[in-house]
């Protein structure tokens, strides 16, 4: 859908200023890149449709796209749009409309509802299954500078909840160790919070820094948290893949059988978090969520536990 073609110059001006929003305002790159082709998608259908000014959008128009969008195949594989993929299309519609807001323009309503994803719940590792995976890290790689590292992620990830890029924009002295506290200055949207950390996950970061990153090439010549053995910041992908490695190596067919992510590691302390009595409010502040509806999703999680 990228490539499709728009001929309203409005809509192109709007599409490119909507990306450079989106960057401006810290979303991750694949945001970045995949909403505003969701965007085009809808731009083109409202060019078909002889919908050429964003005033002339209505209810109506929104369903009949949304109708429109449950209808049409998908260009990858036999079928239909995966109820996921829907789901992103709403996701970034909301975007734009909040982005319109913002900048003082007409907008339109959404009155969609998100589907139902089956995958939500599957994907969603319970204790055992994280414990298995901090497990795994004891023979990760024949490296022990990268076993340590991979432990470190995994704390990053699960045990403070950090977005993937939350996690490697981390530096050294954003862990607080007298404080028991990590700093985190590269919050989406920019928002800037402190998660505690318990004495047990201080010490895995504690082991990771001073046992673990020296043995990196260029370590002393960066203070970023998190590094590869060029000694510059681990990247985002680098990370995922990590996280896949570890789980190729559990002995647990269902664990890795599940598509996991770094966000899903999220969604795991959440729903956990949730489980063990923690005030939605308290996990909101948590994650680092601007919406406590963001926050509430973890409550519906749990009714289909």
């Amino acid at each position: 859908m990228k490539k499709l073609k728009l001929q309203n110059d409005s809509y192109k001006i709007l599409l490119s200023d909507f990306k450079d929003w989106l960057d401006i305002l810290g979303y991750n790159e694949r945001t970045v890149y995949y909403t505003p082709i969701f965007i085009r998608e809808f731009f083109h259908w409202l060019e078909s449709h002889d919908i050429q000014r964003l005033e002339q959008i209505t209810i109506d128009t929104v369903k009949a796209y949304y109708k429109y969008l449950g209808e049409r195949s998908n260009q990858r594989t036999s079928g239909g749009l995966s109820k996921a993929y829907l789901n992103k299309h709403q996701n970034a519609l909301r975007k734009f409309r909040e982005y319109l807001k913002k900048h003082g323009a007409r907008t339109f309503k959404i009155h969609l509802r998100l589907e139902k994803k089956e995958s939500a719940i599957k994907d969603i590792l319970t204790q055992s299954e994280v414990k298995q995976l901090f497990e795994v890290t004891s023979y990760s790689s024949k490296h022990e500078r990268t076993r340590l590292r991979d432990k470190a992620i995994l704390v990053l990830l699960y045990s403070c909840g950090l977005r993937r890029k939350e996690a490697v924009s981390l530096d050294i002295g954003d862990i607080l160790f007298d404080a028991g506290r990590v700093f985190v200055r590269q919050g989406k949207n920019y928002k800037e919070r402190y998660i505690p950390i318990n004495k047990h996950n201080l010490r895995i970061l504690e082991d990771y820094i001073y046992e673990a990153r020296p043995m990196y090439n260029g370590s002393h010549g960066t203070e970023a948290l998190l590094i590869n053995k060029y000694g510059n910041r681990l990247r985002g992908n680098c990370l995922a893949k990590r996280l896949h490695h570890l789980l190729t190596l559990v002995d647990d067919q269902t664990l890795r059988e599940k598509h996991i992510t770094p966000h899903c590691l999220r969604h795991s302390i959440a729903t956990h978090l949730l489980q063990q009595g923690m005030r939605i409010e308290d996990i909101q502040q948590f994650l680092g969520h601007s919406s406590l509806k963001s926050t509430q999703i973890y409550t519906h999680l749990l009714e289909l536990l």
